[in-house]
């Protein structure tokens, strides 16, 4: 129980104390602010101001985590991409407005809660002080307890013990309570709701998901590659042996021909189940390369930009390939193009921009794929737009989800 209390008496006094520095964090912002419109350096300084308070109010969290016995853990996303990715991950992430309303709402209720906290500490201690050494005063220098000077053992019992009885009380119950009081408004401002974790961890939960059946997707890819087709090959090449030992005229030749042209039919169509599950292209050329290849066997020219994507994740690089694979083939078969263009670029997302200069007018009713591209955007929580007026052209811009 003494333990609890010192940490109270902790936990108050870096509150009030620290209280006061809310201010000149909350100068950062604006700060940053200025300089960001006047001379374009806040996109330097705004994420860093931001990160500075951060890092304040995760000392917090740890404070409130310190007294309530339950940690308190921030949510913050982490800030990835070019500068101006960062700025809008900043400005976009809930977690930055929290820190930020809490910090106003410090800056008074913790002062208070702290002094309070500190003086009822004080005044407990004065008590005691008082009660026993009233003696050692210098003479015309008596303690006075309402009003009444402490000048013998008399007074300091009948006036004294009461007074020190309360503080004492006032203290010891007063001082973890202020402190809890305190702490649970912390929590409470600095972590998500709980609709917003519960959304976060459904979030990781399919992002969890995906992967793994991702993972599961390349894996039977991968026997079906190395297992299946190569049994296949090597029947045809057997039966290709076996029909030119053959007469041509034997029935039995006519037999083996037809079971050879249907394991290379079979083959074909296991490529092209292959190909739909998990290219093997990317898994030897990388997205770039991929995306490459797609444009590279487009009927209609296609000019394929892509930036630095680096370690893309895999359920992103896959849904990105197929993505860009259903518009050109939407491209080659409806638009009436004569030149297309791709561009994909990543900060925080992949972002992917498909366009031509056809007739426009996508109909997504009309079974055109965009449908199936939204579904398997969205199961990345990405976004498809389209836009695709009549006369052209049209542009599909998607954004697929990929920070670290």
């Amino acid at each position: 129980m003494l333990k609890q209390w010192g940490k109270s008496v902790g936990y108050l006094a870096a509150v009030g104390l620290s209280a006061p520095v809310s201010m000149p964090l909350l100068m950062l912002l604006p700060m940053s602010g200025i300089a960001l419109i006047v001379a374009g350096l806040g996109f330097v300084l705004f994420p860093i101001a931001v990160m500075i308070i951060r890092l304040w109010t995760d000392v917090h969290r740890h404070l409130a985590g310190w007294v309530l016995g339950t940690p308190v853990q921030p949510q913050f996303r982490p800030l990835t991409g070019g500068v101006l990715a960062r700025v809008r991950q900043v400005i976009t992430d809930q977690t930055t407005w929290r820190d930020l309303a809490w910090l106003v709402a410090n800056m008074v209720l913790g002062f208070a809660f702290g002094m309070v906290g500190m003086l009822l500490a004080a005044f407990a201690g004065a008590s005691l002080v008082m009660l026993f050494f009233w003696w050692a005063m210098p003479p015309g220098e008596a303690i006075q307890i309402l009003n009444v000077p402490i000048t013998d053992l008399g007074r300091a019992i009948v006036i004294g013990a009461p007074t020190t009885v309360v503080a004492l009380a006032l203290a010891w119950f007063g001082v973890p309570v202020l402190a809890r009081i305190h702490a649970s408004f912390s929590k409470l401002m600095l972590s998500p709701s709980r609709l917003a974790a519960r959304v976060e961890q459904l979030a990781e939960t399919r992002a969890g998901a995906v992967s793994a059946h991702d993972a599961e997707l390349r894996r039977i890819e991968r026997d079906l590659h190395d297992g299946t087709q190569a049994r296949l090959v090597s029947i045809a090449m057997r039966l290709g042996v076996a029909e030119k030992s053959l007469d041509t005229k034997d029935p039995v030749s006519t037999l083996v021909r037809e079971a050879r042209e249907g394991a290379e039919q079979a083959m074909g169509e296991l490529r092209d189940v292959i190909r739909t599950m998990y290219p093997p292209i990317l898994a030897d050329r990388g997205l770039d390369g991929a995306l490459a290849a797609l444009g590279a066997r487009c009927p209609v020219p296609t000019v394929v930009e892509t930036e630095d994507l680096g370690s893309v994740p895999a359920p992103v690089e896959a849904a990105a390939y197929f993505v860009v694979a259903e518009a050109l083939t939407n491209v080659a078969k409806h638009s009436h193009a004569t030149s297309a263009s791709v561009r994909v670029v990543r900060d925080e997302c992949v972002r992917i921009t498909v366009s031509d200069n056809g007739f426009g007018g996508v109909d997504e009713s009309r079974g055109t794929g965009i449908l199936g591209m939204r579904r398997r955007v969205a199961a990345l929580d990405g976004t498809v737009a389209v836009d695709s007026p009549i006369g052209g052209p049209t542009v599909i811009s998607v954004e697929l989800p990929c920070a670290s």
